[in-house]
């Protein structure tokens, strides 16, 4: 199951999926709230795809609550694949990536803020990988919840790409596009990264040393 294809699966082509969701554990191993709705009133979501779900997740609940982060969790998104597995996501044959949640309090940090961290953490250049990460599953992508998220994504995406040409890379190849469904991953998966699971663990996922300008620091500091 587990593939390197660097390319995107047509809907017709992709796997069936099944009507049962997979349910995450209720709790955040870090910090302590919950994966699942109803999250807070007057909190936000940003669903983001940035290479190896577990750096991903684990980038953004660094920040913790002081700066607005309220939870995290891993899952799968931009694909066809109702419900899908790990495994099968990893196939290429679901045209999902591996996505991060990120619900937050917007007094506290912007979406803005959010992307600037998305920005920075990982490279948006390399189309259907992410390092040595090869297929669609590693794509990077924002899958936005509004009109202002949209707007935020592409003015953001737009201040970033001159920083990017500066240090040589080349045109960002990040997937903006409305969030259809996240499906979340299995409980292994959450937190994956934290000292109560995998303390030593290591994921591969990292920036390319250029700043988006935003005006804030990222949760790298």
């Amino acid at each position: 199951m587990f593939g390197r294809n660097a390319t995107m699966v047509e809907p017709a082509r992709a796997l069936p999926g099944r009507d049962t969701p997979i349910e995450p554990p209720f709790g955040h191993t870090v910090l302590g709230t919950s994966l699942t709705p109803p999250y807070p009133e007057g909190s936000e979501i940003a669903d983001l795809g940035m290479g190896c779900f577990w750096g991903a997740e684990r980038v953004f609940w660094r920040l913790g609550a002081e700066r607005g982060v309220i939870t995290t969790a891993v899952g799968y998104a931009g694909g066809y694949t109702p419900n899908p597995t790990y495994e099968e996501v990893c196939s290429g044959l679901t045209g999902h990536t591996e996505a991060v949640r990120v619900v937050f309090d917007p007094k506290l940090i912007s979406y803005e803020e959010i992307l600037k961290v998305f920005w920075e953490g990982h490279d948006p250049t390399q189309g259907l990988r992410q390092g040595n990460d090869v297929g669609s599953q590693y794509r990077s992508g924002i899958y936005f919840h509004s009109e202002a998220q949209k707007k935020a994504a592409e003015a953001t995406r737009d201040a970033f790409q001159p920083a990017l040409d500066r240090s040589g890379y080349g045109a960002i190849t990040t997937e903006i596009a409305p969030l259809e469904t996240f499906y979340f991953a299995e409980d292994y998966h959450q937190q994956y990264l934290s000292d109560a699971k995998n303390p030593n663990g290591y994921c591969g996922i990292g920036g390319t040393g250029a700043s988006c300008p935003i005006g804030v620091a990222t949760g790298n500091d």
